[in-house]
């Protein structure tokens, strides 16, 4: 493969990894602090007909950003950028599992809470450990980031 497709599809695959950073990002100042106050009073904005659906992005989000890594991994398997890039790959692919077996499963179970008056004060623990390790999770991902955009400034040998 030549020097500048390998930078490219590196290049994409930084973009994808970077904005699921970002939207992890926007929701944790927009919407985490609005429906982790008093649930389950506060998670009306995820129930009813007009609730938000945030699967809506991250269902296919993350299968492209994995597709890309992998491109990516692929491209510039004999350069020396390999080794941070499979670093990235396989944190990513723990942060997957993490939020597939955890994150998700705690997430439908507090925003599904049927709708009341009174603020419960297990959900609204729940509600603040999910977001605490939630950070703890996107720190995780701004470091990896972070090896995957140091990466790109690696010497290549040219083809």
């Amino acid at each position: 493969m030549t020097k500048s497709f390998s930078n490219i599809l590196h290049i994409l695959a930084s973009i994808a990894f970077i904005s699921i950073i970002g939207a992890g990002i926007y929701e944790h100042a927009t919407s985490v602090p609005v429906w982790r106050l008093a649930p389950p009073m506060s998670l009306s904005m995820f129930q009813g007909e007009y609730g938000i659906q945030p699967a809506n992005f991250w269902m296919p989000v993350h299968p492209i950003t994995v597709l890309l890594m992998l491109a990516a991994l692929v491209a510039n398997w004999k350069q020396p950028r390999r080794k941070q890039i499979l670093i990235v790959l396989c944190g990513y692919l723990l942060i997957l599992l993490i939020t597939a077996t955890y994150f998700v499963p705690e997430l439908m179970a507090i925003t599904k809470a049927a709708y009341s008056m009174t603020v419960s004060s297990d959900l609204t623990s729940r509600a603040e450990t999910w977001e605490k390790l939630s950070l703890l999770r996107l720190s995780v991902l701004l470091v990896l980031a972070g090896v995957l955009l140091h990466a790109l400034t690696l010497k290549t040998e040219a083809k």
